[in-house]
């Protein structure tokens, strides 16, 4: 039997037994982008050669053995290739490396140090975040009443298919107003009214535990008077209705233009035929040297 066989044996053997029930002296909480790598330490300086130290993930509320050190032996386990080319544990201190983890990856794992001065038992609860999208300002027009108004309503939003995020309104480095879900799809969206000559520096700001996405606000690209705004819109139908306009006129005349191409086909058509007229012509009589006269020949003309 090999040696990776034996270990996964002990592994399952020490789970069978209960050892892993002990009360854990240590719950930390550990959060990472989905992409990254994290690593999981065992806080021991350098292990020696009877040290044993082991390496759970639980799935389903079972234990499984997925990474074990002893005899400074390093073996990994995956049963099911979770971890398929992703585990990594350090030959000095033991502590585990998860590379290119994914959503999957998010659950606990536990940890059971045997060293010369006992047995201590640790457990990791990791969460793999998806990565953020960029918020989007964009101007609520709807809120544009009167020709008066001295604010300018926007709206910051987000679709997500992420968790545990919070969007939220900054004006400088302090928090204005904000919005939380831990649903992993849900559309975020939050208001801010500021006025139109604000001078003051506007941000919306999503993040989780691990990680945020910044958009600024450019009040004058955005935030236009409520008359501003009905100018435009007079000006956007006006140029449309001159499209139109323009079309029909353009259309009408390319009807006149073949219309007109046609009857002139038509009449040069009937100009082309042309008539055939038989004329004969009779030549002067010549005296033949038999004596006789000899009226001679009719041409044809086409006229």
């Amino acid at each position: 039997m090999g040696h990776n066989s034996f270990s996964f044996i002990l592994c399952l053997l020490l789970v069978l037994n209960g050892l892993f029930d002990a009360v854990t002296d240590v719950v930390k909480s550990v959060s990472v982008m989905e992409g990254d790598s994290v690593t999981l330490k065992t806080d021991v300086t350098e292990l020696q050669r009877e040290d044993l130290i082991m390496w759970m993930f639980n799935v389903y509320h079972s234990d499984i053995c997925i990474a074990e050190i002893h005899n400074l032996i390093i073996s990994i386990f995956d049963k099911d290739e979770k971890f398929r080319n992703r585990l990594k544990m350090d030959s000095q201190t033991g502590s585990l490396t998860i590379r290119n983890i994914r959503s999957e990856h998010t659950g606990l794992y536990k940890l059971q140090v045997r060293v010369r001065g006992g047995v201590t038992y640790r457990s990791f609860t990791v969460s793999v975040h998806a990565h953020l999208p960029i918020p989007i300002i964009n101007s609520d027009s709807s809120k544009c009443l009167s020709s008066s108004s001295q604010n300018c309503s926007l709206v910051c939003s987000s679709v997500l298919n992420v968790s545990d995020v919070t969007l939220s309104w900054y004006k400088g480095m302090s928090v204005l107003s904000s919005i939380s879900a831990s649903n992993i799809s849900i559309s975020l969206s939050l208001p801010l009214d500021v006025e139109y000559q604000d001078k003051n520096t506007y941000s919306c700001v999503i993040n989780n535990p691990v990680r945020n996405q910044t958009t600024h606000l450019d009040i004058s690209r955005l935030c236009h008077t409520c008359e501003e705004a009905h100018h435009s819109f007079i000006i956007i139908i006006s140029v449309f209705v001159a499209v139109i306009l323009a079309g029909a006129v353009g259309l009408k005349c390319c009807n006149k233009v073949i219309q007109a191409g046609h009857e002139h086909k038509v009449q040069t058509d009937e100009d082309e035929i042309h008539y055939a007229e038989t004329t004969f012509c009779a030549r002067s009589a010549h005296m033949m040297p038999d004596g006789e006269d000899h009226t001679v020949s009719s041409r044809l003309v086409m006229s």
